[in-house]
């Protein structure tokens, strides 16, 4: 098995290949395209790993890769987003049951927001790895919540923009890849998942709490990736 890791920031996919450095995985780097692509062996099975950089093109980008070059048969996006759900607090755990873009709008043309022809406003996330991934929670202890991810090529930090982003698509948190992979993966009809440690709450204080608590979330997320691999049949001793 073939299984694609993503991270946008450097930050979100260091616990990942230190993790997998300290069980003693064969380890390989291929730079294609800009990026740095790490094949890592697990017994018969090899995952790859590639933080894309910030953003929906390098997101798309990095997942077209991994299936197309590398013939990755899954992809999991791993990372740190800002909560919008009022519950939702600092460190907790989502995954997205469906994805949209809030900033694509030919609303002009009397479309929805979001909505992009031969297209779809939502993408929904592969339904048996959404729920490999809640047995995985409920057998290491840990809270998992799913609900809508909208994705956007900006930093949210403003009240007026996050209640615009809740009133218009429904999201439960915010960030600026995981729909763009969304779209790659379901072009080539390749399983995905994506979950996300909350790192701020994408208000007027947003830009301080995330500085803060990134690699923390970060490392949440990672771990749980972990978990994911394993449940997936990888052979690590965690």
């Amino acid at each position: 098995m073939k299984v694609g890791i993503i991270g946008a920031m450097v930050e979100e996919v260091t616990p990942l290949i230190e993790a997998f450095r300290g069980l003693g995985c064969p380890t390989a780097q291929e730079n294609l395209g800009g990026n740095t692509y790490y094949k890592i062996s697990v017994g018969a099975n090899e995952v790859y790993i590639a933080y894309s950089k910030i953003g929906k093109v390098h997101a798309a980008i990095t997942a077209s890769v991994m299936i197309a070059h590398f013939g990755c048969e899954k992809i999991l996006f791993s990372g740190v987003a800002g909560g919008l759900a009022k519950d939702l607090k600092v460190g907790d755990l989502l995954i997205a049951s469906k994805l949209c873009q809030h900033d694509v709008d030919i609303s002009a043309f009397g479309h929805p927001l979001g909505f992009i022809p031969e297209s779809a406003t939502f993408i929904a996330a592969d339904a048996e790895l959404n729920a490999l991934a809640h047995k995985v929670a409920k057998l290491i202890g840990k809270e998992l919540r799913e609900g809508v991810i909208a994705s956007g090529d900006q930093f949210i930090a403003s009240e007026s923009k996050k209640a615009w982003i809740i009133k218009e698509f429904g999201a439960d948190a915010v960030e600026m890849e995981g729909a763009s992979v969304a779209v790659v993966c379901n072009a080539f009809g390749v399983p995905f998942c994506v979950f996300r440690s909350i790192s701020d709450s994408a208000d007027g204080s947003a830009d301080v709490s995330f500085d803060e608590f990134l690699e923390s979330a970060a490392k949440v997320s990672a771990q749980f990736t972990l978990q994911m691999l394993k449940a997936l049949g990888y052979a690590l001793e965690l």
